[in-house]
């Protein structure tokens, strides 16, 4: 898929990834859990959120609630720009805790590690404001029957 042409406007495979930007961008959890949806290339996704007390369990960290979510959604994102058609759905999540989060700027990276056609694997890291790796996730994605130009908040950019 062309990324751009040659007068730099977005085509194929750009024009999903902005899609799929605007989709998460309007996604009512993303109300409670502020954050922003980057696409950079092909089979990568990075999300960057603050982590404040409104987020912290009861001994001052972020709640495992927080790690869930961005890992989840970065993997999730990064296995859906391999499909430009259906949405995914998470089938299975495996997580690993390194340190607690107390408080900053998180990065979520997001990586497609493997699948095409029914399933997919996606990977993702939590990375701190010191480039610290605090948690890490493993996904597994299947296609599901919800076509991404049915959903709303799917918007694919004009070319012009």
């Amino acid at each position: 898929m062309s990324v751009e042409d040659s007068t730099g406007v977005a085509t194929g495979a750009a024009l999903h990834w902005r899609a799929l930007e605007s989709l998460y961008a309007s996604a009512p959890v993303n109300r409670t859990f502020a954050s922003r949806l980057e696409i950079p290339a092909e089979g990568r996704s990075r999300i960057t959120f603050d982590v404040d007390e409104n987020v912290f369990h009861a001994a001052g960290a972020a709640h495992g609630t927080i790690y869930f979510k961005m890992l989840d959604d970065a993997a999730f994102y990064a296995a859906n720009t391999m499909v430009s058609d259906r949405f995914l759905l998470t089938t299975s999540f495996n997580l690993h805790f390194s340190r607690p989060i107390r408080g900053g700027r998180i990065v979520a990276e997001g990586r497609w590690i493997s699948g095409h056609r029914r399933v997919l694997v996606g990977e993702a890291r939590l990375l701190d404001e010191d480039g610290e790796e605090v948690g890490r996730g493993t996904g597994t994605f299947m296609r599901s029957q919800i076509a991404l130009s049915g959903l709303p908040g799917y918007r694919v950019p004009d070319r012009t």
